[in-house]
Order: C-alpha cells, then sequence, then structure tokens
C-alpha cells in the first residue's frame, strides 16, 4: 500500500495525519477557508504596516500629496486600458466618479508600494502581496451602488427596475448561493439538449463511470481512437460544449473516433475511493476501447486532475510492459508536482491544508461547489466582483454563458483521492521513480515512451503554466511538444478554429526554464486545434469504415448520450 492510502486510512479515522499537518500543499489546499483566514490575513497586512512606521509615514506623505492633485483636479491617474471595471464614460467625465476613481487608484497603489517597500521574506510578501490584492478588489467603488454611475444610468433607463432587481438577486444569494454572487442564468442550459447534446450512446457503465462513445461523422475514420479522461471535480462536458465550441464535434468531422469517460459523483459512501480507483477506471476504459477498436492503441486525452489519473495509468502500463495498448498521451492544464507559481502558491499553509483534509475527512467526500467558491476567490475581480456589479449594482441576469455553467456544475471528490492528490502535489512523488505506488506498481515516468502533446494557460489560476512545463519535462524519453494558450485555465482548451481572439505560444526549446522558454516564444494567432489535430493523425492507424453501430457484441449501447451519472447532483 502506498504512503498516501497510509496517510489517508488516519483521516478516514477522523484524525489528521502528522505529516499532512506538516507538508501537504497543492491545488485543492486552500478548500474549506472562512471568513476568519481572510481577516486573519488582513490583521496581519494592518500589523506589518503599523511595524514599520518610517515606511508608512513616507508612503502616507506621498499618498497625502496626490490626494491634494486629485482635489485641484491635476491627477493623472488613469486606470488600465484593459480594466473593465471602470469603462462608463463617468469615470473620465464626470469631476464627481473622476476623483472618486483616482482617490481609489492613489490609495491601491501606495498601498502595493509599501509591501514591496518592506523587508519582509518571500512568502510573507507574497502572503501580504495575496491579502492587499483582495482588500483592493473589494474597496474598488464601481463594487458599491452609491459610488457606480453605471447605477443612477441603469436606474433610470428601467425606471427603478434595476433597483428591484439588484435586490432581489442579493437576497436570493444570501438563500442559496452562500452569499457569492451567480456567475450564469442557470436556467439557460439543458444539460443532453443545448450543452453535451453531441450525438453518442452509453456502451458500459459500473459503479464509478460510464464510457461514451460518440457517433462518427465521416464516412472514414482513424482506425486509434481517441479516449478522453475527465477531471474528476467537474463533469465530462467540458468538450462538449455549445456545437461551435465543441472539442468531441471538432474531433468528429476531423475523422477521430471519440470516446469520453464520465465520473459517478460519489458521496460519503464512496469516501475511499482514491487514485488506485480512478486509475483502474481508466485502464477498463483503454481496454474496453480497444476492444471495440479491433485492439487498435488508444490516442488517451486526460485534463487537469483527469491527466494526472491517465498519466498514472500510462506509467502503470508502462511498469507492466503493456503501453502498446496506448499510441500517446495528451495533457491539458495537467500539473504533476507542486506549484511553484501562480496564485495558489501564496496561499497554501498548514492551516488551510489540515482544514481541507479534515473537512473532506469528516464529511467523506470534498463538496465541489465549495472548491469551485474557492477558485473564484483567487481572482476575484473577475469572478465575484464582477457579478456584484452585474447582478445586484446593475440588476442584470448573470450572463447565459455555456463555460460558466460547466463550471458550476461540479461534482465531489471522494476524501480519499483528495488525500492523494495532495500528496503527489505536495511531494513531487511523481519526480522520483517508484516515489508512488498505485496497486503496489512503482510508479516510473521515464518508463513511458509514448509521445506526449501538452497544453497550459498562460492566465490559469489553477494549474499554473510553469508547473504544467515542468510536467512535460518530466517525459524525459518522450517525443513531447508543449503548447501555451493566452487564456485561462478552461478556454486555454476551448480554442475552436474561427475565434478571432485566439492565439498561442511555441518554443521547441524545452531545455529551458519556464521564463526562458516564455521569453524566446514565438505568438501564433488562431487555435492551436489543427495542430493538434495533425499530431493525432501521425499517431494514427490509417483510415477504416465508419462503425456503423455503437459499441459491439460484448459492450451494447446502454442508453444515449449524455447518460446518466452526468445529471447527478
Amino acid at each position: 500500500m502506498s504512503a498516501i492510502a497510509t496517510d489517508q486510512s488516519t483521516a478516514r479515522r477522523g484524525e489528521l495525519p502528522p505529516r499532512a499537518l506538516r507538508d501537504l500543499t497543492g491545488a485543492y489546499a486552500i478548500t474549506g477557508r472562512r471568513w476568519r483566514d481572510t481577516l486573519g490575513s488582513a490583521r496581519e497586512l494592518v500589523t506589518t504596516l503599523l511595524s514599520h512606521p518610517l515606511v508608512l509615514a513616507r508612503a502616507e506623505a506621498r499618498l497625502a500629496r496626490e490626494m491634494a492633485r486629485i482635489a485641484l483636479g491635476r491627477s493623472r491617474l488613469r486606470p488600465a486600458p484593459e480594466d473593465e471595471r471602470f469603462v462608463h464614460p463617468a469615470w473620465t467625465d464626470d469631476p464627481v466618479f473622476r476623483r472618486t476613481l483616482q482617490g481609489y487608484l492613489a490609495w491601491s497603489q501606495t498601498l502595493f508600494e509599501i509591501i514591496q517597500a518592506l523587508r519582509l521574506r518571500p512568502e510573507r510578501r507574497r502572503r501580504l502581496l495575496f491579502a492587499a490584492e483582495h482588500l483592493v478588489a473589494a474597496a474598488a467603488p464601481s463594487n458599491l451602488f452609491v459610488t457606480h454611475p453605471g447605477f443612477y444610468t441603469r436606474a433610470r433607463a428601467t425606471r427603478g427596475g434595476s433597483i428591484v432587481a439588484g435586490l432581489r438577486h442579493v437576497l436570493e444569494d444570501l438563500r442559496d448561493h452562500r452569499g457569492l454572487p451567480r456567475q450564469v442564468d442557470e436556467t439557460a442550459f439543458r444539460v443532453g439538449r443545448n450543452i453535451a447534446a453531441t450525438e453518442g450512446a452509453v456502451i458500459f457503465r459500473n459503479d464509478v463511470f460510464e464510457l461514451i462513445q460518440y457517433s462518427p461523422r465521416t464516412t472514414e475514420v482513424d482506425a486509434r481512437p481517441v479516449l478522453f479522461v475527465p477531471p474528476q471535480i467537474n463533469k465530462y462536458y467540458v468538450i462538449d460544449l455549445a456545437p461551435e465550441k465543441s472539442l468531441v464535434r471538432y474531433l468528429l468531422e476531423a475523422g477521430q473516433q471519440v470516446f469520453t469517460l464520465s465520473w459517478r459523483n460519489p458521496t460519503a459512501a464512496q469516501r475511499d475511493w482514491g487514485l488506485e480507483t480512478y486509475v483502474e477506471a481508466a485502464t477498463d476504459a483503454i481496454d474496453i476501447v480497444r476492444a471495440i477498436a479491433g485492439d487498435a492503441p488508444v490516442k488517451l486525452v486526460g485534463a487537469c486532475a483527469g491527466g494526472t489519473t491517465a498519466t498514472l495509468a500510462l506509467a502503470r502500463l508502462a511498469a507492466a510492459r503493456a503501453q502498446d495498448r496506448v499510441a500517446c498521451l495528451t495533457l491539458m492544464v495537467t500539473v504533476l508536482d507542486a506549484p511553484r507559481a501562480g496564485r495558489l502558491s501564496r496561499v497554501t499553509d498548514e492551516a488551510a491544508i489540515g482544514t481541507a483534509l479534515a473537512r473532506s475527512a469528516h464529511a467523506g467526500v470534498l463538496d465541489g461547489a465549495d472548491m469551485a467558491r474557492t477558485f473564484a476567490w483567487l481572482r476575484p475581480d473577475e469572478l465575484v466582483w464582477h457579478f456584484v456589479v452585474n447582478n445586484y449594482v446593475l440588476g442584470r441576469r448573470p450572463p447565459a454563458f455555456d463555460v460558466l455553467y460547466w463550471n458550476s456544475d461540479t461534482t465531489r471528490l471522494p476524501a480519499r483521492l483528495h488525500a492523494d492528490l495532495l500528496g503527489i502535489y505536495r511531494h513531487n512523488r511523481l519526480r522520483e521513480p517508484g516515489g508512488l505506488r498505485i496497486a503496489d506498481t512503482p510508479i516510473d515516468l521515464r518508463a513511458i515512451d509514448r509521445d506526449v502533446f501538452v497544453v497550459a494557460g498562460a492566465r490559469d489560476h489553477i494549474t499554473p503554466w510553469q508547473t504544467c512545463y515542468r510536467a512535460m519535462q518530466m517525459f524525459s524519453r518522450s517525443n513531447v511538444r508543449f503548447v501555451l494558450g493566452a487564456a485561462g485555465h478552461v478556454q486555454s482548451m476551448l480554442c475552436p478554429p474561427g475565434d478571432a481572439r485566439a492565439r498561442f505560444f511555441i518554443n521547441d526549446d524545452y531545455s529551458l526554464d519556464p521564463a526562458a522558454w516564455r521569453r524566446g516564444a514565438r505568438e501564433q494567432t488562431g487555435s492551436w486545434w489543427p495542430a493538434w489535430v495533425r499530431w493525432c493523425e501521425a499517431h494514427g492507424g490509417g483510415p477504416r469504415p465508419a462503425p456503423t453501430a455503437y459499441g459491439d457484441e460484448r459492450y451494447e449501447p446502454i442508453e444515449p448520450a449524455p447518460g446518466r451519472y452526468v445529471r447527478q447532483r
């Protein structure tokens, strides 16, 4: 049994493993933080500032001079051109709103200057900067009814209707959404009708997953099928959103056979499902897909934690000298060790880790909605305060956006899987051969000799691209490719051709560290999907007539896609 599983046996009894309390950190470590932790960080920030009176006095003097210029109408402070909070013309044209905005900019700029001027340990500076960012985001004048010019414009245009709607949204979110603003109009989507709607069938189901086979859209298909392993914390249909951005549909129209797992939404009864459970499920799916495709090797694709699962499944096959069942591996926004960059690295600490493990051990599961809220607070301007303004201040409905609907359609993580993932990310167990064992099989990524294609997002706040890049470098004996999308966690995956804003970065020198790689990278306009499909074709098995029925004699269709598990709440 692995060390992870040993630690988890203690957690299942409701106790915290001492090693976990001391060391664990990672992508899910801050789940479960309460407002007392945020207030604690704010108190630390205030205490630190007060303990450096000279630095504080100089900064206050500079702020006072700038405030005088603002009062006299001589300040040159302006928001960044890309800051969408202050696009209303009154922020520039109206003297009251202009001075309000400039005062906010002067104050927030001074706060960051003070923190940078203090002599602090790097980890403490990062923590204080994170607290300051939250404070500055919350204090923006755009977040308040009285100081947002759009509030008055909307109120006049709607004859007060926007005020009534905004108050109603506040009360509804306090009642139903734990006080956070809704990000999406959930009534606009229905799974199987206008989202997750590509034609297919469930051809296998057990307690852990369903396997979906999609209907071909060409007369010939590649003999080697694509198998997608989705993340365990969200539903699989991130690859099958609206038709114009559905990766499944794009692959089908390019002549690929496509299969995907759809994970069951676990409850406390499945608290003991760990990485071993999910790796075995992915391995079973590989064998089923191969059986249907005439024993052809599969093109394995994983996203986020599903990418970790797919990698472990392939490494386990490599240890058994059976990796010829897989033709190639694609990892999308996947980390295989501890994040050293990005916003998560600023807020992971012993208290957060202990809270996360304690809550999942007690409940048996880690609630996906809690994790979604945590990730939202990592980017408060975009994922919290933007919707405060839209829903409350301006009284508008949340947008009908399929990505945000998928993001809100979370699942739960079993307690054991939660602890297993934490152990991998913090202790870098995949960097050392045998550092992790799955079903008594030592895992060694260096034994993988399949080609690997890695995709990351430059603005990803969940799986920092630098960590994804280092994951790519772990496949030392493989032919690797790395593509850096210009967007965030999901939008870097969803990059359909025809999107005028799409762009990505490439650099063939993978011996460089992440910063040097990025400096030398070339920007490409458009989508990376066509290049990836060509890569898949290069690892394909040649054309064959498209199948005319789902499954085979052993694996017959059970029900139409998207199946039963995707609808579980």
